[in-house]
């Protein structure tokens, strides 16, 4: 469990833990070099008789996560974020099913709570609403985001992650999904819970500066994937279009958060990547408005996205 200003939460969410009907574990948490250090320190005080508790300087969720993976010492490991819930019988579901078809990495299905539209709303249904969330994950669905993997909801074994090479720490961002994708490549056997076992804390979605951070670095992790995952000559031409399609919309999508921030030379810049990697009838239209009426384009733009906050 990594923890980053999440002293509010933290309390609540090792309740959860330490009401699990299945009782045989470890919680380890790491301090990721939290600004809330002193506030964190007292709210896990209750809990440190229960808990192995580290501390490391600010490095990210991905070198948090590998800090704890080298220190775990069970055979199973179950991610959880300092701020979501495990309902009581998450750990004995999961493993159940694990045992039960084989896997060696499982995904339960997530209820979202919090402020926040998607508050709700199962996971599952909100980022598959097409593809089918039942048999196995695969590399396919996974980089054309058909197929989506939520941390706090995976339980895997440890053997084949440190084989694996760990979380990538040179990402701050998406490093999950980059490891579920080398994982998913080499042969892990992973598939999806499909029980609502967890509640997934969402926060408002803030079209800010952290945002536009964001998906650009998930763009990154395309870069990473096409220079080094190992594909053979059958796969490569639907995987590199599927990477071309989600390229295109990350793109698009980035396009759309520089207009609200009124970047219009960025949001140009975005939009033309889109179209060029993906042309249609919306990325012609960005391209042309935001290249010859870019404060109109982005009234019109503030308008519907407030009319679509008012109606959530």
């Amino acid at each position: 469990m990594p923890a980053y200003n999440v002293a509010v939460y933290i309390g609540e969410t090792l309740d959860s833990v330490f009401e699990q009907t299945f009782t045989d574990y470890e919680v380890i948490l790491v301090n990721d070099g939290s600004p809330d250090t002193v506030e964190l320190d007292k709210a896990i005080e209750p809990y440190l008789n229960r808990i192995r508790y580290i501390k490391q300087k600010n490095l990210g969720a991905g070198a948090a996560r590998n800090e704890g993976l080298r220190a775990a010492r069970g055979e199973f490991i179950a991610f959880l974020d300092a701020d979501d819930l495990w309902l009581p019988n998450y750990l004995e579901e999961q493993l159940r099913f694990i045992r039960e078809d084989g896997f060696d990495l499982v995904c339960a299905d997530a209820m979202h709570f919090g402020d926040s539209p998607l508050a709700g709303r199962s996971y599952m249904e909100t980022y598959m609403p097409i593809a089918p969330h039942v048999g196995e994950v695969t590399v396919l669905g996974l980089v054309s985001a058909e197929q989506s993997l939520i941390t706090s909801g995976i339980v895997a074994r440890r053997a084949p992650i440190i084989e694996a090479g760990l979380f990538d720490e040179g990402l701050r961002n998406s490093q999950d999904f980059d490891l579920w994708l080398r994982l998913v490549r080499h042969g892990v056997r992973s598939g999806y819970q499909r029980q609502l076992l967890l509640r997934y804390r969402c926060h408002e979605n803030s079209l800010s500066g952290d945002e536009i951070n964001r998906t650009a670095r998930q763009l990154r992790v395309y870069d990473k994937v096409e220079s080094s995952l190992d594909l053979t000559p059958e796969e490569r031409p639907a995987i590199l279009s599927a990477i071309q399609r989600r390229r295109a919309l990350l793109e698009f999508e980035l396009g759309k958060l520089y207009l609200e921030e009124g970047d219009f030379e960025k949001s140009r810049a975005a939009f033309s990547k889109a179209d060029s990697r993906r042309r249609n009838w919306k990325t012609a239209v960005a391209v042309l408005l935001s290249r010859w009426s870019p404060g109109y384009m982005r009234a019109i733009y503030m308008r519907r996205l407030r009319r679509m906050r008012g109606a959530n």
